[in-house]
């Protein structure tokens, strides 16, 4: 059996004793670490977007935002667990697809059933050390979307978002920047050739004059990047 992937964690809760008992039961689940727990959620925020973490235990109710509200900031791919003293709000927490919810007061078994489709979703999601991932997990309108990486043409940055134009499917457009997609795309296989855009590498057509062909679009390469890309390519 393979390893493991460990999952980094943060939660974000005003609730002390619900966060305490997150804290507990993930010292309990060998595949979990917990990076850090607040009370705050702007400092969650802030950490977070300089500490990218795989999964967010978040209350949904909290004084000062909601959880929805941070869910919507969060990095697109960012796994999502809900915590709730309110049954009502568990509808509303799946229609923005997250991964579980937790009713508190919830037990150790419920905490791990709900942390074990965490789990799932990064064995084959997210890169390890001994295997490449076949497809991303990524929040757009419609919920959590798998992309396969072999349907990916290239990825094109529009002001806070990014376009991911595919093969066979109209292109996918979520919140998010090209430096945090490259951290979740395995290195071996795309490449940023521009400040805008990022190729798969197996999809370039060809290269002339500092454009690549690939998609039927033409991408120019990047003063920045050009070094890195040619010499990749043993020009």
């Amino acid at each position: 059996m393979s390893e493991i992937p460990m999952i980094r964690a943060v939660a974000i809760d005003d609730d002390a004793p619900a966060l305490r008992a997150i804290t507990r039961f993930c010292t309990e689940v060998p595949y979990l670490r917990l990076e850090r727990a607040f009370q705050k959620p702007a400092e969650a925020l802030k950490w977070i977007g300089e500490h990218p973490v795989d999964l967010v235990f978040m209350d949904m109710h909290m004084p000062s935002r909601t959880g929805i509200d941070l869910y919507k900031a969060l990095s697109p791919g960012t796994l999502v667990i809900f915590t709730t003293t309110y049954s009502d709000y568990v509808v509303e927490g799946f229609s923005f697809s997250a991964v579980d919810y937790l009713q508190k007061p919830f037990t150790f078994d419920r905490f791990v059933q709900a942390t074990a489709k965490a789990r799932e979703y990064m064995a084959v999601c997210v890169p390890r050390e001994d295997a490449t991932p076949e497809a991303l997990v990524l929040r757009a309108d419609s919920g959590q979307v798998p992309v396969p990486l072999s349907e990916i043409l290239f990825i094109e940055e529009s002001d806070d978002y990014v376009r991911i134009h595919l093969s066979a499917k109209k292109p996918l457009v979520v919140r998010a920047t090209l430096k945090r997609m490259m951290s979740r795309l395995p290195p071996q296989g795309f490449l940023r050739v521009h400040r805008s855009f990022i190729v798969p590498l197996a999809r370039i057509e060809k290269v002339r004059d500092n454009v690549i062909s690939v998609g039927g679009r033409e991408i120019p390469v990047g003063a920045p990047y050009e070094r890195a890309f040619f010499e990749h390519f043993g020009h």
